[in-house]
C-alpha cells in the first residue's frame, strides 16, 4: 500500500493528464486505479472524483473506518448510490467536461450520472489516463513485484516435492496456490495453469481431472502480494525427455533469451516480440508461436504495455513487464519459458530466479 505522501504525488502527476482531453474533473472507478491514487485496498465500492489537485473518494459505510486509516485525500461516506453523492458534488462545483473511465463504469451508472446534472456539464468517456502513469513503477512498487516474485518462485520449489506420476492437474494446481499463501501471497494472480502432455498445446489449460502421467508439464503461476503480482512459466518433463522435447525447449529458451537481450529502456515492444519470433523461425517453429511475447504487469496481471507484433510502445526504465514466448502443437503439446523482468536504462534485471535449464524429474 502506497504511504500517504505517495499516493498525494500520484494524484499530483495525474493533473497533468487531464490537459490533453481538456478535462476539468475525472472520475476514478477502476479499483486498482482508486487503489494506485488513494491507498485505498477495499475490493469495491469505491470511486474517486478528482478535480483541480482535489481527490474525493466515495465510498460506503462497510469501508468507513478502513478507507479513514488508508487514504490521505478527503473521504464521504454515501448513505445510499455512489453516483448520487457525486452527482451533488460535481453541481456544486460545475466543472464543464468531466472524464469518467468507459472501461470501468457500468452503463446503468453512467445513465444514473447523466440524471439532474448541470447543463453545461460534459461527461466525456476516457481510457488508459491512470493505467499510463502506472507503468513506470516506483521503488516500492518494484520492491513488492520483487517479493511477490520471489514467493512465486519459492512456491513452485515447495509444490514440486509433492509432484508424482498420477496426480491430477487440478490436484497439483491447488498444491501450488496452497504453498504460495503459506508464503505469505493473498491470492493467486491469475488461475493457475497446470497441463501435462497432449494439453500443454492449451496456453490456458484449465487444470481438471486429468492425470499427470510421464511426459511433458507446462505450469504457469503467479502470485498477489501485498496487491502485486508475479508471473512465470516453468516446463518440467516427468521422466527421460525425448530429442524432440529437447530440440523445442532449446528453441523456445533461445527465443526467450532473445527478446530478453532486446529489452531497455527506448526499445519498441515490438522489436521484443520480434527477436522471439527471429529465433523460431529458425527453428521452423514460428507459426505454432500464437500469442504476444509478454505484457506489464503490477497492480494487475495484465496491464499495459503488450508486447506483440503491432505494438509501438517505448519500454521505459523501471516498467515490469513478462518475456514469454511459446510454440503449442496439437496432439503433441506446448512449451512456454517466463520470467518477470525489469527493464532499466541499458537493458533490464530478469526477477525471476528459477531456473530455466531443462529440468527432467
Amino acid at each position: 500500500m502506497p504511504t500517504k505522501s505517495i499516493a498525494e504525488q500520484r494524484r499530483r502527476n495525474a493533473t497533468a493528464l487531464l490537459e490533453e482531453p481538456k478535462l476539468d474533473a475525472l472520475l476514478v472507478s477502476s479499483p486498482h486505479n482508486v487503489r494506485y491514487l488513494t491507498g485505498f485496498t477495499g475490493s469495491s465500492g469505491a470511486v474517486l472524483l478528482y478535480r483541480d489537485g482535489h481527490a474525493v473518494l466515495y465510498t460506503d459505510p462497510r469501508y468507513a473506518v478502513q478507507s479513514h486509516q488508508q487514504v490521505d485525500c478527503q473521504v464521504k461516506i454515501a448513505k445510499g448510490p455512489l453516483v448520487r453523492s457525486m452527482q451533488r458534488d460535481i453541481r456544486r462545483c460545475v466543472p464543464a467536461r468531466v472524464g469518467f473511465e468507459q472501461d470501468h463504469l457500468t452503463v446503468g451508472q453512467l445513465e444514473a450520472l447523466k440524471k439532474d446534472l448541470p447543463m453545461r456539464a460534459e461527461l466525456v468517456p476516457v481510457t488508459g489516463i491512470v493505467e499510463g502513469l502506472r507503468m513506470v513503477k516506483d521503488a516500492g512498487e518494484i520492491a513488492l513485484i520483487r517479493a511477490s516474485v520471489n514467493t512465486n518462485s519459492h512456491a513452485l520449489e515447495k509444490a514440486l516435492k509433492r509432484l508424482k506420476p498420477g496426480i491430477a492437474e487440478a490436484e497439483f494446481a491447488a498444491e501450488i496456490d496452497y504453498q504460495s499463501r503459506k508464503l505469505g501471497a493473498e491470492a493467486p494472480a491469475f488461475d493457475t495453469i497446470v497441463a501435462a502432455g497432449e494439453r500443454a498445446a492449451l496456453p490456458h489449460a484449465q487444470p481438471g481431472a486429468a492425470k499427470i502421467l510421464p511426459g511433458m508439464l507446462l505450469i504457469d503461476m503467479g502470485a498477489f502480494q501485498d496487491g502485486y503480482a508475479s508471473d512465470m512459466t516453468r516446463m518440467v518433463y516427468l521422466g527421460s525427455a525425448p530429442p524432440k522435447y529437447r530440440r523445442a525447449y532449446r528453441a523456445v529458451l533461445e527465443a526467450q533469451s532473445a527478446a530478453i537481450d532486446t529489452v531497455k529502456a527506448g526499445a519498441k515492444t515490438s522489436a521484443v516480440d520480434k527477436a522471439a519470433r527471429v529465433v523460431l523461425q529458425g527453428y521452423a517453429l514460428d507459426r505454432e508461436f500464437v500469442h504476444s511475447t509478454g505484457h506489464g504487469l503490477g497492480l494487475e496481471i495484465h496491464e499495459a504495455p503488450r508486447l506483440g507484433r503491432k505494438d509501438k510502445t517505448k519500454l521505459e526504465a523501471g516498467m515490469a513487464i513478462t518475456i514469454e514466448p511459446g510454440i503449442y502443437m496439437e496432439g503433441w503439446g506446448g512449451i512456454r519459458i517466463e520470467d518477470t523482468v525489469l527493464v532499466t536504462q541499458n537493458g533490464c534485471e530478469i526477477l525471476t530466479p528459477t531456473s530455466k535449464e531443462l529440468r527432467e524429474i
